[in-house]
């Protein structure tokens, strides 16, 4: 059985947890899977660096707050993808949905993201957006163990679990929600 298959298939019989956080913005992330000879592959962003914003510079899943004008948060995921990245999401087989998930420190704003989980057909190009610096395909299997990693966050030095490739760190709420899905996939 292929990845893809496996996670075709455990998606579609879990519910995922929807955390009821009436304080929280509602936000939604997309993982863009597609499927090449090595294997599993997914989609990431690193955000384009900005005054003021808390995520700035960090390698992350296209996504982003729920505009009041979206109808759902699927609707959320599909809509920044295409904005950040070029990449349209609605003809794209939609997996399933993850846990929602929220930061786990005070300082950052108060969101709920809900991550999405889509295949897609073949490779498609991409179109950046001003909030994205790059956008890249990592191969599931070269993402390989978590290890601890120290990275600055507001000046001061932390420990963070992180997957590391190709010059990127991968920590805070995106490892969170690639170690959930990775856990479900394997």
């Amino acid at each position: 059985m292929t990845m893809l298959a496996r996670v075709r298939q455990v998606l579609a019989v879990r519910t995922p947890r929807i955390e009821d956080a009436p304080e929280a913005q509602p936000a939604a992330v997309a993982l863009a899977l597609l499927e090449e000879s090595a294997g599993l592959e997914l989609l990431l962003i690193k955000r384009a660096e900005w005054e003021g914003d808390p995520w700035s510079g960090q390698i992350a899943l296209p996504g982003g707050r729920r505009d009041p004008r979206d109808p759902d948060l699927l609707a959320t995921a599909l809509r920044e993808t295409l904005e950040e990245t070029g990449v349209d999401l609605a003809r794209a087989e939609r997996l399933g949905t993850l846990d929602d998930l929220y930061p786990r420190t005070p300082v950052l704003p108060p969101v709920v993201v809900r991550p999405f989980v889509f295949a897609l057909a073949r490779r498609p190009s991409l179109a950046l957006s001003a909030e994205v610096r790059e956008a890249f395909w990592v191969p599931l299997a070269a993402l390989g163990a978590r290890r601890a990693t120290v990275v600055a966050v507001r000046g001061v030095e932390r420990e963070f679990p992180a997957y590391h490739h190709g010059g990127h760190v991968v920590w805070g709420m995106t490892e969170r929600i690639l170690t959930g899905f990775l856990e479900l996939a394997v």
